[in-house]
């Protein structure tokens, strides 16, 4: 274990306040940060990404843990603070100083690696969707990312659920989403408005004959007008209603009460149409 200086130490010493307009809140307690680095497993010599480190807690609890570490930060204010924890850890942390919504991951840090990260709230849902969408086997061995609540609720939950829609299928349909810890709006500098959870997902086998973006078309037209039953909102997918009747899924439901593996089934039969 290397002895890391407080946080709070390291804000003040480089005059990190958090800024609104990049979605920063940043975690200071440490015991939490090493709990967060420990969700993927035994990290030891293994491939760590970060997006947004900030003033570098989560980075360094990676570290601690034994990964290589390779941050992505957007805020240049953050970059010296970075910089003083690389020197903690010779040869183990590469930082890059760019937006990550640019970023081609692959390229970048190999395949198999493990994304850790307390995510930018503003960005956080659109870097999920696009590692969602990635070539499958994705680059990525496991995804621990923090989400709000809410979100980290639409990851993860099933039909019936207020929460289910076009995110849980996305998260669901080739892969294994669990919020793996609740965190308290408190823990953060400065505290959010609302409480946040860490969403930890592994990929799984992707179904044969499915296309992603059949299934995409379908749900984006069905939880688009969730209110509506599905021969409504899916009629202007062509060939949807006539794979419904023949898979036996009532034309009469609405998105919400329709499980993933029937989505999947229905993206399968206009997949090979």
């Amino acid at each position: 274990m290397t002895a890391l200086p407080p946080l709070r130490e390291v804000i003040a010493r480089h005059g990190l306040t958090a800024t609104k307009a990049l979605g920063q809140n940043f975690l200071l307690d440490r015991q939490l940060l090493a709990r967060i680095a420990a969700i993927p497993g035994d990290l030891t010599d293994a491939a760590a990404y970060e997006v947004g480190p900030g003033p570098g807690g989560l980075t360094g609890a990676l570290l601690d843990a034994g990964a290589r570490v390779t941050a992505v930060e957007r805020d240049r204010r953050c970059i010296p603070a970075l910089a003083e924890l690389g020197d903690l850890f010779p040869g183990r942390l590469t930082v890059l100083e760019d937006d990550a919504l640019r970023i081609d991951e692959e390229a970048l840090v190999g395949r198999g690696a493990h994304v850790v990260s307390n995510l930018p709230y503003n960005v956080g849902t659109a870097l999920l969707l696009r590692w969602l969408a990635a070539e499958w086997r994705p680059w990525w061995a496991s995804l621990t990312l923090m989400f709000q609540k809410e979100v980290a609720e639409r990851i993860v939950a099933g039909p019936g659920d207020e929460a289910y829609g076009r995110l849980a299928v996305a998260a669901q349909w080739r892969a294994s989403p669990r919020i793996a810890l609740p965190v308290h709006r408190s823990a953060f500098v400065p505290p959010p408005k609302v409480a946040s959870a860490v969403v930890h997902i592994v990929p799984a086998d992707a179904p044969e004959g499915v296309d992603h973006a059949v299934l995409e078309r379908l749900t984006a037209a069905a939880f688009g007008q969730r209110r509506k039953m599905l021969r409504q909102s899916l009629k202007g997918v062509p060939d949807a209603l006539d794979a419904l009747a023949s898979l036996g899924i009532a034309a009469e439901r609405r998105a919400e009460t329709v499980s993933v593996a029937e989505w999947i089934a229905l993206a399968a039969a206009l997949s090979s149409s």
